[in-house]
This record gives structure tokens, sequence and C-alpha cells, in this order.
């Protein structure tokens, strides 16, 4: 059987084989929805396959996390989610036999080494950036774990819920081979692909919030602006609270009165002024799983990748990783109280942002919070403030912050035409943090690298070159459509 994806069948079967001969495998992952989604994925595999295994988490896999991973007593080691930007690390640890690596990435895998069993789309002609996350290739590796008479599409809806965490569906839909993933959630009844309003907390937000938080399209009068968004609500034709006058949420309404409300945010977006290109964004392909209640955080993949981040980015993945696995006791109220948390947190970083603005170089622009906002989470705070009146269009952002070890990390964010037109963050954080003692990797469009204490600006210099390269390639004609 090819599987989801035909391309990684074959290979990914004789990375099942490597597992299944081994007495007992070590999986370690990343921390954010994309790795906790493979660790889930993978973890329930191995478990079905008979495979004992115990699993350790690492915010990033540098040299001294691969020490600690030779140092244990295991001889199979399966990476999920990262290990590929790391493989010339990793190829030492096993050229030396400290253990033989398994690999389920899709991070740009660093070059001029290889190792056996080595599952990246990209190395078959995939994009790992948008076509495929670490969490789908986990379950591409985890339809080849199948053991007689069991199969584990189930494992699909976590596979969804990862790649739209790692946001590969920011075209509008999960495509490439994400598409064949969803079509066997769809088939195994844990996925359902629909068309709907795209505002993020559409399960669990009140209505008048759901409308004012809703700025990826951002509607004058309604988008952070509470009175404005009660406002338009009550004017609609359209009961929006329940018999206990409590604010109605989206899930709640009928079809006919969803069609309604949409249409009339639509005319509103159009008299406001609002772009025809951003006003198509605000409907638009849906997920949701099956299995999982209604009007939670977990029945909406945007939702529930949140929830996930809000885990192991504080140090809790073992809460993610319970959520993953179908606790849906205590596990899942801790995750909601780290949620609460996370959110403020989100807002507070974005908020320091806006007011302390960023600085612009030649090619990029950065900000550094220092201990501001947690490192954990500066990416996604740079994420958000793209787009808005804290950054510039055009050129890429990175953020810095101090970690706990007394290192900087470093999240770089772009964007997909920037990539059109020659951007490689990926190379730019593994080459300026490699320049200065660091290491680095990730996607072309977001990547991110730990560096040393004191060593930004000459950071923040080879990157701004490495940048000017790339782009000005693109400018010769080098960096086009491919």
């Amino acid at each position: 059987m090819d599987g989801p994806v035909p391309e990684l069948a074959e290979h990914a079967a004789a990375c099942a084989d490597r597992l299944r001969d081994a007495d007992r495998v070590l999986l370690a992952s990343h921390i954010d929805a994309d790795g906790l989604t493979s660790a889930g994925i993978a973890s329930t595999a191995l478990e079905r396959a008979e495979i004992p295994f115990e699993t350790v988490f690492c915010r990033q896999l540098d040299e001294a996390a691969v020490a600690d991973i030779a140092a244990t007593d295991y001889d199979t080691v399966l990476f999920t989610d990262f290990g590929s930007g790391q493989l010339d690390i990793v190829a030492e640890y096993e050229a030396a036999g400290d253990f033989h690596p398994v690999i389920a990435d899709h991070h740009q895998p660093a070059e001029g080494v290889e190792t056996e069993h080595h599952l990246n789309p990209l190395r078959f002609g995939l994009n790992g950036a948008s076509e495929l996350s670490g969490a789908g290739a986990s379950y591409v590796l985890a339809r080849a774990l199948e053991p007689d008479g069991r199969d584990n599409r189930d494992l699909a809806a976590l596979a969804v819920v990862g790649a739209v965490g790692d946001m590969q569906d920011t075209n509008g839909e999960l495509r490439g081979a994400n598409a064949g993933i969803v079509d066997e959630g769809v088939e195994a009844g844990v996925v359902e692909e629909g068309t709907d309003l795209r505002i993020y907390g559409r399960q669990t937000r009140a209505l008048p919030k759901l409308l004012q938080y809703a700025t990826d399209v951002r509607i004058p009068g309604i988008s952070n602006n509470e009175a404005g968004a009660i406002e338009f609500l009550t004017e609609l034709d359209v009961p929006c609270r329940d018999d206990d006058g409590e604010w109605k949420r989206w899930v709640d309404l009928t079809g006919d009165e969803r069609q309604t409300l949409a249409s009339a945010l639509i005319r509103r977006a159009i008299a406001s002024g609002v772009p025809a290109s951003r006003i198509d964004d605000l409907v638009g392909t849906t997920y949701v799983l099956s299995r999982e209640q209604e009007g939670t955080e977990l029945r909406d993949v945007s939702e529930f990748s949140t929830l996930l981040n809000a885990t192991a980015r504080y140090d809790r993945a073992d809460v993610g990783l319970a959520v993953c696995l179908g606790e849906r006791d205590a596990a899942l109220d801790r995750a909601r109280r780290l949620l609460r948390n996370h959110r403020k947190n989100l807002s507070n970083g974005l908020q320091w942002v806006k007011e302390h603005g960023v600085r612009v170089e030649d090619n990029l622009q950065w900000l550094d919070a220092g201990d501001e906002i947690r490192e954990t989470i500066v990416g996604i705070v740079a994420g958000m403030a793209v787009g808005t009146n804290a950054t510039r269009n055009g050129i890429p952002v990175l953020a810095f912050a101090d970690t706990e070890e007394g290192e900087v990390k470093v999240s770089s964010r772009g964007s997909y035409v920037m990539v059109r037109d020659g951007l490689d963050l990926s190379a730019v954080m593994r080459e300026a943090s490699r320049s200065v003692g660091g290491d680095g990797g990730g996607h072309d469009v977001a990547a991110g690298a730990t560096i040393p204490k004191g060593e930004v600006e000459a950071f923040i210099a080879e990157a701004d070159r490495i940048v000017g390269e790339q782009l000005g390639d693109a400018d010769d004609g080098d960096g086009g459509d491919d």
C-alpha cells in the first residue's frame, strides 16, 4: 500500500522495519504544536506496534541535547519534527556507535551528510514548509508501522492539527501531501473538511469576541472594537443571544444564521474599503475533528494547535502529549489554564513590540526583547507583529530573546512572496549563527537559531549580508518562480 504520500512510502517502510528491529526506542521530539502532535502520532504508532519506547522533548536539538541523548542506553532513537537540520551532529554520534537514528522531519537538512533512515519530504521533491509538516512525516511513518489488522488512519486528525499549527494552511487550505492526509482523515471519520468563516475561535469565543479579535482581515469599526462588534451583531436579524441573555458562539448558530452573519460581515468589509483579496480570506476551507466535543478547543484544529503551544512552550510537554494521546480530564484542564496564561503573554508581548518598535537594517528588521518576552514564544509574537504598524512590509523580521541557559534565542519570519524572490531563512539562521558560535535552521519562510550572549550585533550583520545576497540574486533573475 502506498499510503497517503506515495513518494515517501518505500522509505517509510524501511524506517518502520528499522524500528521493529529495535529492542526499544527513545522518541525525541520538538516542543511546538507540530512537535507535540508528531510525538503523539509516533507514540501511538509505536505502542500499537508493541515496540517499547520512552519519550523526551527538547526545545532545540543542539550539540548538548544530542550528547544527552547519546548518553542514554538506547540503541535506536526516533527524532520527530527535528533532526534533519542537525544531521551533521547526529551523524557524528551515529558514526561513533552511540545510537542509530530514525528521523521523521520536514526541515531543511544539513548539507554534506546523510543517514540511512531519514524520512523528510524535501528528499523526495516535496516542500516541507507548505506540503508536509513534521506531524505529517510522522503520520506517514505511522501508516507504515501498522500491525496486522490495525489501521492508523485515525492519527490523521493529529497530523492535520500539526500541519495547521505549522501554518501550512497559509493560502487558505492544506495542499500537496497534506491534502492526502486530510482525505485519509475524512475516510476514517476523524476529520471534517468544509467551507466556513475563517476566523479563529469559532468553537469557543462568544460572538462579540470572535469578531473583535478577528484581525487577520481587519474590518474598520469591528476589529479591535468591542462596542463596534456588539453594535454590528445587534443590528442583524440573527438571534445572537441565548434564552439566558448570554452571547452565543459561532458554533451555536444554525447554518442559515451563519450565512446571514457572514454575508453581513462581507458587506461591511466592502463598504469599509477592505481590498477584495482580503475579503476573500474571510471565508474558506476549514477543518474540524469529528470525534471531539463540539464547542471545545479540540474540535477546531486551529484552536487545538494553540492549546498545544500553550503547554510545551511553558515546560509542560507532558500535558500537551497527554492531550494528544486522548486525556480529556486532568490534562485538558491543566492545558486550558496554561492557555489562558499563554494568551496573556502573547498579548503582552505584542504590546511590547508595538511600544518599542523594530530596528531596520538594509535587508531585515529586528527586535531584541531580552527577558521581556519568553524565548519559547518570541517567534509567535514576531509572526503576530508582521503586517501591523509595528513592522515594515517587504523584509524579514528577526526577534531575539534571552534563554534561561544564558544564551540568546533568535526567531525569524518572512513571507512566501519573499521566498519566491529568493529568501531562505533556514540558510540565513544556520550560516549566521554558526559564524558566531551558535547553530540554527528551519524553513525558508520561518527559522530559528541559538547564539552566544554578546553576539547579537555580529549575528545581525552577517544575517543582513546573507539576506541581501539572497534577495539581490533574485533581482538578477536567479530567484524567481521555479
